[in-house]
């Protein structure tokens, strides 16, 4: 809904858009400024972004595969 906002907010304006979609325009206002500042996204959020670095480097490490590898059952 944010990208539909932000497509459209030129021609028809946020708060319109937000009375037809489920959407209050102060929770666009927030989204967008977390977008434009990392400092105001919510602690988890940065910490995940964080953690995601980490998590692209053992994948990388790891030969791009995940988890183990399963053998097949014996018959």
């Amino acid at each position: 809904m944010i990208s539909f906002i932000d497509e459209h907010r030129e021609v028809y304006g946020v708060e319109p858009i937000c009375r037809v979609l489920p959407i209050a325009p102060s929770t666009y206002s927030l989204h967008a400024a977390r977008r434009a500042d990392p400092d105001k996204q919510p602690v988890r959020a940065r910490s995940d972004a964080v953690l995601m670095i980490e998590i692209e480097r053992v994948f990388e490490a790891n030969f791009r595969v995940y988890g183990v590898r399963k053998s097949l059952p014996r018959t």
